[in-house]
């Protein structure tokens, strides 16, 4: 058996040699297609006014895309707002950061980034207690971030500058399709709310996130991506169409519970935690004296 036509649910790259699934089309002699599911549209200046978050009793912004930071500055603009110079950002990525460019001068001193892992984030983030934050968020979006931040205790105010809506898909044919890959939530509820679910094609999913969605939605998931092993949604895709190819029986993909991630967090909270009776401890010996 083989699969010969994969959709994936993202814009066609500018260079299609370039992409990492050109090389995987050309080893297996499969046709790759690529739509975008969604799209993401910033909200208006009264719907994030609607929000009641003011800028300006904050000392910080967290960022974790680009869309974000568009959409922020574009408020700004609109509301008339000059953000101080002394504003620090916090970013996802490196990518995220470098993008910010656009709008203020790079100094490393105002901005600092991630390596796109959650922990580290959260790290880069507690580094920063003490800041007020604003927390710019696309919608939908994973819980996790705020939920953790809300956890540690932190100065955090969630906001949505920005959200997700489906594509129009009318014209797609589904069927002409052998796997589809999808990368979140929205691509899943996008391509479910206009197929269903009885007649689609082998689904491969990237992000945990998206794995629980299509989960949930009843969809079965055969390739996910990222694992330690398979670090790329290329890679899922290769690994299925090898495996399809050699006539193998391919499991479902089912959700695994991540406990490393919980302890990550309750260690972050006994070292904020500890850090607090330390700074009371000292004040009160001043105090003392």
């Amino acid at each position: 058996m083989k699969a010969s036509r994969v959709l994936v649910s993202q814009p066609r790259p500018a260079v299609i040699e370039k992409s990492p699934f050109y090389e995987l089309s050309q080893k297996h002699k499969a046709e790759v297609e690529y739509m975008p599911f969604i799209r993401v549209a910033g909200v208006s200046l009264k719907e994030f006014r609607g929000q009641r978050v003011e800028i300006l009793t904050h000392t910080a912004v967290i960022f974790t895309s680009r869309t974000t930071v568009d959409s922020f500055f574009r408020i700004c603009e609109e509301a008339r707002i000059t953000v101080p110079e002394t504003m620090k950002y916090i970013c996802q990525t490196e990518a995220v950061a470098l993008y910010l460019q656009k709008y203020i001068v790079y100094r490393k001193r105002k901005i600092s980034f991630a390596d796109g892992s959650f922990t580290n984030f959260i790290e880069l983030i507690v580094k920063h207690k003490d800041e007020k934050f604003i927390l710019a968020l696309s919608e939908p979006h994973k819980p996790e971030l705020p939920e953790t931040l809300a956890k540690l205790k932190l100065q955090v105010d969630p906001v949505i500058l920005a959200r997700t809506v489906a594509a129009d898909l009318s014209e797609l044919d589904i069927k002409h399709f052998d796997l589809l890959a999808l990368y979140s939530p929205s691509d899943v509820r996008a391509i479910v709310g206009q197929f269903g679910t009885e007649e689609l094609p082998p689904i491969a999913t990237f992000g945990e996130g998206t794995l629980r969605a299509a989960i949930d939605a009843g969809i079965k998931v055969k390739a996910m991506a990222p694992t330690p092993t398979v670090p790329s949604m290329a890679k899922a895709v290769d690994i299925y169409l090898t495996r399809l190819a050699k006539g193998e029986e391919i499991e479902d993909v089912a959700v695994t519970e991540n406990t490393e991630k919980e302890e990550f967090i309750r260690s972050q909270q006994h070292k904020l935690a500890k850090k607090g009776r330390t700074r009371r401890t000292t004040a009160t010996t001043s105090e003392k004296k």
